[in-house]
């Protein structure tokens, strides 16, 4: 939509598209772009910049459905361990993948990092030693290191947004510089030559602003929805382990579901007493 709308502007203006194709100014301005990426960045963040990008044009895993599975696990687990005592649950959290509550949400099965997350909170929980408060506090200081590591690859994109701009302006003036050097020739060449170096200008900025920022704020959105989901777990978790019964500890963690994916109380229900 965004190089829809200049070219369509650009059209409207009664601009040659051929005027844009400079080749030289596509080389200057990328090619320093992706060098100076490379250059800041350490190459375990660089892999993670390819697949963030990629992922942004996939849905979000962090849907209506993935929370209502997981506030149904919520209650059976918790009604376990109200049964048993919370000792009865450590064969499901050391191996969840044989455990049949588990397999009540397979989408928290596939992914490791929140599955590993999940079950080591809930192995503090059984070992003992730890209160509601102590727990908190840990689970904060992962939720942070979670952000800063997620942060990383946005602030490297958000570094070469703000390079652009400037590697236009480098382009444009290379691209006077060799239509200065052509003063004496026939006006007609003199101004494609300038036209060619205003294109530098003009890529670097549209580049920056149509592309590469807006992608580094749509990773950060999905990275806010996936701490969304971590944070949702610890207030599930934590509601529990301060001794509330089963299904307020899962009310609890309900309002803490983002707006626009939050469950109703009744769905909430409807799915939490259909496993009871």
């Amino acid at each position: 939509m965004v190089f829809a709308a200049v070219a369509c502007g650009y059209m409207l203006a009664k601009g040659e598209f051929i005027l844009l194709y400079q080749p030289a100014e596509f080389v200057i301005i990328w090619g320093a772009a992706v060098g100076s990426l490379i250059m800041a960045t350490p190459p375990r963040v660089l892999r993670r910049v390819a697949g963030d990008v990629m992922g942004v044009f996939k849905s979000s895993p962090y849907g209506l459905q993935r929370y209502l599975e997981t506030l149904k696990l919520f209650y059976v687990l918790f009604q376990e361990a109200r049964k048993k005592g919370m000792m009865g649950l450590e064969r499901d959290i050391e191996k969840p993948e044989e455990s049949k509550l588990f397999q009540l949400n397979p989408n928290l099965l596939r992914d490791r990092r929140a599955l590993r997350f999940f079950c080591d909170t809930f192995r503090m929980a059984i070992a003992g030693g730890a209160t509601a408060y102590d727990l908190d506090q840990m689970i904060d200081t992962d939720l942070e290191a979670l952000h800063e590591h997620n942060e990383e690859p946005v602030r490297s994109l958000m570094s070469s947004a703000d390079a652009l701009p400037g590697l236009g302006i480098v382009a444009a003036v290379l691209g006077i510089v060799v239509a200065m050097s052509s003063l004496g020739g026939p006006p007609a060449e003199l101004g494609h030559k300038v036209a060619a170096a205003l294109v530098g200008t003009f890529l670097g900025v549209l580049t920056s602003y149509g592309l590469v920022a807006p992608l580094a704020a749509a990773i950060s959105s999905k990275h806010a929805a996936e701490l969304a989901y971590y944070r949702f777990l610890k207030n599930g978790i934590i509601a529990f382990i301060k001794g509330h019964p089963p299904l307020l500890a899962v009310e609890i963690a309900r309002r803490s579901i983002p707006y626009d994916v939050r469950p109703s109380f009744d769905q909430m229900e409807e799915r939490c007493r259909a496993q009871a």
